[in-house]
């Protein structure tokens, strides 16, 4: 089916082109491959290829430095720098790409790189990795990529590679070779006196059998430490490019519910309404939606991660949506519960007002004079919301509201990804510039332990927050949350 429909494409283009262009002059100059002409007709944008977005391609979306949209060389500089500054003397670094996922025979998902070599590389092709050996340089490491070759009969199909030349010139790298090179140079790698480096997954680069054969032997002699728990060290603390970034992306998605707010009513399905949020963050700048969305009406939100989708908005009911965009790598993860007729009834009125106000203390605290880490607002919040339940009717100890109606973290940390930075624990404090998600939630089963008329009902409140010194940034304050808003914001439909 693709070969077919991408020749009679061809046909067609080919005889408009030639129809268009029978007088025109034709260069004589090198091209990809060599005893062919090139067409003056090339758009400037079009005369290098690139496997990614840069300056020269993407004047409109990138500036002079940069390496990725918003994000400098000096940047990518620093970050590996500071990480080789904490290795010992004698360590190497060994970081792999993702490769190419596949959801079927020959059906690829779309790509989507490891977000630590991204952060360390910027590089966004599959097949990827990198190098970077501690040494006496002024730089102090050297930087050794390996990225799959310009082709011009593999460019043909699977569109274009940045190349070797492109790897040093854009992603400063001191040296750059066909990625078929690198099990050569990752035996050499790990001989070094320290080693730093993952597992390495199935769709990388380190899988292929020569590197894993090297990677295992490497193993059984000598210890290889983890590198991930490092970079997301790094990772946890955002710079100011980072934070601009994640305020567009959180800007985004706020738009994206607005849209989808003014657009429900009863009849529409789940999975439109998932289309119609997937469609505004797209047409706002966001490349993919961040995760699988949770798009529950009325008790499909019990369940924490609905994302099956496929059922009809009822009148009368609520629609949890859990939704983000990400935006040049950076995610947001939005959470708002709306009426679907776009009024709240009295009970869910007053259940919506209890999470709001537990979301609203806890935003609050997201801070460094707070001294206080996520599990310590976790705790606040469960305090808070045990309060704010007795006031509407609910008799509940601890274990069924921690384990029933209330089963989850108040939040987790945000950044390249979604739960970002995996590996380091919520009990730390909270410092200025960590990303943070703030989303308390309410989960009422149909239960005589519990009052009737909220049985059925789940509501969740999420926020994006930026830690400040003293007061937070939030970067998802323009999706609506108060009654007020959320109800103008529905009557007022498309």
């Amino acid at each position: 089916m693709y070969c077919q429909a991408r020749s009679s494409l061809g046909v067609s283009l080919l005889g408009a082109r030639l129809a268009a262009t029978r007088t025109t002059r034709l260069i004589q100059r090198k091209a990809p491959f060599s005893g062919t002409t090139v067409s003056d007709l090339v758009p400037e944008t079009h005369q290098r290829s690139f496997g990614q977005p840069t300056v020269y391609s993407h004047p409109y979306l990138m500036k002079k430095g940069e390496v990725t949209p918003g994000l400098p060389a000096t940047e990518y500089e620093r970050r590996r720098a500071n990480l080789m500054k904490v290795l010992p003397e004698g360590s190497a670094v060994i970081s792999a790409g993702y490769g190419t996922r596949y959801m079927s025979n020959n059906v690829f998902y779309p790509f989507h790189q490891n977000t630590d070599f991204s952060y360390l590389s910027g590089f966004n092709e599959p097949d990827a990795a990198m190098i970077l050996e501690k040494n006496d340089s002024s730089r102090g490491y050297k930087q050794t990529m390996f990225v799959p070759p310009k082709s011009p009969a593999d460019e043909l199909w699977d569109g274009p590679r940045t190349g070797v030349d492109g790897a040093k010139e854009l992603f400063a790298a001191d040296e750059a070779y066909d990625n078929a090179r690198f099990p050569m140079f990752l035996k050499d790698a790990l001989q070094a006196k320290h080693v730093f480096m993952d597992k390495p997954p199935a769709s990388s680069i380190l899988a292929a059998s020569d590197a894993t054969r090297l990677v295992d032997f490497a193993k059984n002699q000598r210890s290889v430490k983890p590198l991930s728990v490092l970079v997301q060290e790094m990772r946890i603390i955002k710079s100011d490019n980072e934070i601009e970034l994640m305020k567009q992306s959180g800007h985004i998605s706020a738009k994206a519910f607005i849209e989808a707010m003014k657009w429900t009513q009863p009849g529409y399905s789940e999975s439109q309404l998932w289309a119609k949020l997937d469609y505004e963050c797209r047409m706002r700048g966001s490349s993919i939606l961040a995760y699988v969305p949770v798009v529950a009406g009325g008790p499909n939100g019990l369940s924490m991660h609905y994302v099956r989708n496929d059922m009809k908005l009822r009148d009368g009911d609520l629609v949890l949506v859990d939704c983000g965009g990400e935006y040049h790598g950076y995610a947001s993860d939005i959470t708002r519960t709306w009426p679907v007729n776009g009024k709240f009834t009295e009970p869910q009125r007053q259940l919506y007002q209890a999470v709001l106000n537990v979301n609203k203390a806890c935003i609050k605290l997201c801070t460094e004079q707070a001294k206080i880490s996520l599990h310590g607002i976790h705790a606040v919040s469960a305090r808070l919301m045990k309060e704010e339940l007795a006031k509407i009717g609910f008799q509940t100890n601890r274990w069924d509201l921690e384990r029933i109606l209330y089963p989850h973290h108040v939040g987790h940390y945000l950044g390249l990804d979604v739960h970002d930075c995996h590996d380091l624990d919520r009990s730390r404090r909270l410092k200025k510039n960590m990303v943070i998600t703030i989303e308390p939630g309410i989960y009422v089963p149909y239960d005589d332990r519990f009052p009737r008329e909220y049985q059925g009902t789940a509501i969740r409140i999420e926020d994006n927050c930026v830690v400040g010194e003293e007061e937070p940034y939030v970067l998802t304050a323009t999706a609506p949350k108060e009654i007020v808003d959320i109800e103008f914001c529905c009557a007022n439909t498309n």
